[in-house]
């Protein structure tokens, strides 16, 4: 793949076969920032885990960025007035649910209360396609709406890993202090490592790196991993 001429610049400004210690990675990475836009900065782990184990939960990072999600819960009768109590973006059931089928998707997370999933299941092959079906281990399928509008209003991020064992999540923008970024990455560091697999041996995060939006990635040092 052939790259512009800024990514090339940004290559030779860093030693690509060293490993940073956290702190220093993230501040490397703002610095090789060159898009005009407030580019977002990521982490990433390479786990050492296999096909049958499910690496999947949701967090609230300590330091909030981004705008505000437009969430929409599928719920009736009181659970539809405490959603939008709460502040949910859209509420309804069997009405949202023909809307969607129609082609409409403007909102960013769904949540259902238990007794909708049965007719909101039947949206899998278009919502599941996009990661916005509601989910028991995600927290957006439950009877506790008030609960769950308000953490996805505070910035609940769900992570998953992929099937090459890599797990990522935004942590922070280039534009926010580093030590704002260092909290938001140390807190997904240790969700991870808290859904270490039982039957795992070794090391259980076997890479960390970061990078921005468009810049390459910053190899984190081996005393920042958490195993």
């Amino acid at each position: 793949m052939k790259r512009g001429k800024k990514y090339r610049e940004a290559l030779t400004k860093y030693d690509r076969t060293k490993q940073y210690p956290l702190d220093e990675a993230i501040r490397i990475v703002k610095e090789l920032s060159y898009a005009k836009f407030d580019e977002t900065i990521e982490m990433a782990m390479k786990l050492n885990i296999k096909a049958k184990h499910s690496i999947r939960d949701t967090l609230v990072l300590p330091n909030h960025f981004g705008a505000e999600k437009k969430i929409l819960v599928f719920a009736k009768g009181e659970k539809a007035e405490e959603a939008e109590k709460a502040g949910a973006t859209y509420v309804g059931d069997t009405d949202l649910i023909e809307k969607i089928k129609g082609g409409w998707l403007d909102f960013d997370v769904a949540v259902a209360t238990p007794d909708m999933m049965k007719d909101v299941g039947k949206l899998g092959p278009i919502l599941g396609r996009r990661g916005l079906m509601p989910n028991p281990k995600t927290q957006t399928v439950t009877f506790d709406i008030k609960g769950a509008v308000a953490e996805l209003k505070k910035g609940r991020v769900e992570f998953r890993a992929d099937k090459t064992g890599v797990v990522h999540l935004a942590v922070g923008k280039v534009s926010m202090d580093d030590e704002k970024i260092m909290e938001n990455a140390k807190t997904f560091l240790e969700e991870v490592k808290r859904k270490r697999p039982a039957d795992v041996k070794g090391e259980f995060i076997k890479s960390i790196a970061v990078s921005s939006t468009m810049s390459p990635g910053v190899k984190v040092s081996t005393k920042d991993r958490i195993n």
